[in-house]
């Protein structure tokens, strides 16, 4: 692991593969309650690769800084990891993650050379937004029974396959979060993309984007993916079978190969 100091915080990410890789970097983005651990596997089916896995504000060893709970700087801080450590870059992001980078993707095209967003949404409903709101209310205390119940519902929400790794699964989530100031801070981010979503800037992005759907996902449906799809001028559209959210879990070779696919295309 290693850290950099960008702006108010210290980030933490994991290196892997050679820099001497003539393809683009690969900047991997994880999700709300997890960390730059999640894309572990990833990193290794992609050894070939030039990978870095990210922790984002407050969640796993990256300082929380001075947190506003908006969409807009956790992009800036993707931005910022971008300028400082990588340079233009294939950039994956996974659910809330995946919103940050297509914000990126809208915002520094020169940075952002193509974009794979996975289980991701542009716009919330009422309901998802009143559900980050009193997430982040919950993280207030993240040692209380309350937030690691919802913490473990949330998980099995989100398996299709993999509920014999739930309690695995939800403890390292637990751990990503830590004292819950990041978490909170990018769940109120979250809830602020009901009124003030990202749809109308997807018009923007003139970037190759890959968008992956789960085929068993309840929390970020095909739906949204397909909302997304839509919005954007240049698109191909996967959908990884057999996977619930949580797909980088319940079926992380298809995903694998998902990514691999996507990544030629920019080589």
């Amino acid at each position: 692991m290693t850290m950099v100091s960008i702006g108010d915080l210290t980030v933490n990410y994991s290196e892997q593969g050679s820099d001497e890789s003539i393809s683009a970097p690969i900047v991997l983005v994880h999700g709300l309650g997890e960390d730059g651990r999640s894309w572990a596997h990833t990193q290794r089916d992609l050894a070939d690769r030039h990978t870095f896995a990210v922790d984002l504000r407050g969640h796993g060893s990256t300082t929380v800084g001075e947190a506003e709970g908006t969409l807009e700087q956790l992009g800036r801080d993707l931005v910022g990891f971008l300028e400082a450590v990588t340079g233009p870059a294939v950039v994956v992001g996974f659910s809330a993650g995946g919103t940050i980078v297509l914000w990126a993707a809208a915002e520094r095209p020169d940075l952002v050379s193509r974009a794979i967003v996975l289980g991701t949404s542009s716009v919330v409903g009422r309901a998802a937004a009143e559900f980050y709101t009193h997430r982040a209310g919950q993280a207030a205390d993240t040692s209380s029974d309350e937030f690691r119940a919802a913490m473990r519902d949330d998980t099995v929400s989100g398996l299709v396959s993999a509920h014999d790794r739930v309690d695995e699964i939800a403890a390292r989530r637990l751990e990503a979060i830590g004292e819950g100031a990041g978490y909170a801070n990018a769940a109120r981010a979250m809830a602020r993309v009901r009124e003030q979503p990202l749809t109308p800037r997807l018009s923007e992005i003139r970037q190759h984007v890959d968008v992956i759907a789960a085929q068993g996902d309840t929390l970020c449906p095909e739906k949204a993916a397909r909302m997304i799809v839509d919005g954007l001028t240049d698109v191909t559209y996967r959908v990884i079978p057999d996977a619930g959210h949580l797909m980088n879990v319940d079926n992380p070779s298809a995903v694998t190969a998902a990514l691999r696919e996507a990544i030629a295309g920019d080589d």
